[in-house]
């Protein structure tokens, strides 16, 4: 399908991802409503950094992905909806599951609910790699068994599962997009890379980490955000689940190296205990077939190999080298 004279409701706008899927969106002439978390300090989370002309040409609907009413009066006049609404930290899903089944398998029940109801002609839900848990086989295809070895994946499993149920079922036009680890500016501290750019940004030099034997997947920002409008625009990614990775694996100790490197910083990692997962809650190894996406949706990274992934950590760590930036983040304090 075309996105040209398409509104488009994204969920999860003022967040890491949703707020570059918003900009990306904007900027390519497509109409968009930001659907973000209701405050009541207005804040509209990282759209309200986004430029003027981004903001301007936006209509913002704030509310509460748990709430089906919000959910379906937000999409309400909207053509296709891209679900990123998403409690995503795995430490917190330790001790509050129960939040995340509310907003994950919840909020993904309310909008294919609605979808289904208004007759969107596309909804596009957010998957993670951490579905597959721990790997099987590699590179991680699609037809991978799922594992939910944290509350939090075990959510995205029930959130993945309803929403193409409602494909199968009512015929909903659903897609499933599953990222592989996202990294660039403007995400949490929670995850591994913010962890070490604002450790060393600060002027630690011993950096503390967890466990530095996993691999991961890691796919840069602007790689994820074409991803979306690659799988939402393509017809033949109705009714599937699709991988958006880089294709290229690396440790966690080695990323920190890698991000080392990039800074011009000599550094010693430190692993504490508080920040190692329980050990079957660990999943070891993430490494991306996209074999899916460049077939159905030609779909391809520019940020894949050592080298893109080089490039992708130096434009994050210039953006975290802003002091304005890096004053937002608690460098001294372990973010779950």
């Amino acid at each position: 399908m075309h996105l040209n004279n398409k509104t488009i409701l994204v969920t999860g706008a003022d967040g890491f991802i949703g707020s570059h899927l918003v900009e990306h969106l904007v900027r390519q002439g497509y109409t968009v409503r930001a659907f973000v978390l209701y405050n009541s300090f207005n804040s509209w989370g990282w759209l309200d950094e986004s430029p003027k002309e981004i903001r301007d040409s936006l209509e913002i609907f704030a509310g509460d992905i748990r709430d089906p009413n919000g959910v379906r009066e937000a999409m309400k006049g909207c053509d296709v909806v891209m679900h990123l609404a998403a409690l995503i930290a795995i430490p917190y899903s330790y001790h509050s599951p129960d939040t995340y089944v509310d907003t994950n398998v919840k909020g993904t029940l309310n909008v294919v609910q609605a979808a289904r109801d208004l007759g969107v002609e596309r909804c596009v839900v957010t998957s993670t790699s951490e579905v597959y848990g721990t790997a099987r086989f590699v590179p991680i295809t699609e037809d991978h068994p799922l594992q939910g070895q944290s509350p939090y994946s075990a959510t995205k499993i029930g959130a993945d599962q309803i929403a193409m149920s409602f494909y199968n079922a009512f015929e909903t036009p659903v897609s499933v997009i599953r990222p592989f680890n996202t990294y660039g500016p403007r995400q949490s501290a929670r995850a591994v890379i913010p962890t070490v750019i604002t450790q060393i940004g600060n002027g630690a030099r011993t950096i503390k980490l967890g466990a530095l034997t996993p691999t991961r997947d890691f796919n840069f920002v602007s790689d994820t955000v074409r991803g979306f409008e690659a799988v939402t625009a393509s017809d033949a990614c109705v009714g599937e689940v699709v991988n958006v990775g880089s294709g290229f694996e690396v440790s966690i100790g080695d990323t920190a190296k890698a991000i080392a490197e990039v800074m011009g910083a000599d550094i010693e990692i430190v692993c504490e205990q508080e920040r190692i997962r329980p050990a079957k809650s660990e999943v070891e190894r993430l490494f991306a077939g996209n074999e899916k996406a460049k077939r159905l949706c030609g779909w391809e990274p520019e940020f894949g190999g050592l080298d893109g992934f080089k490039r992708g950590l130096k434009l994050t760590a210039e953006w975290f080298a802003d002091p304005d930036n890096l004053r937002r983040y608690k460098a001294d304090i372990y973010n779950i």
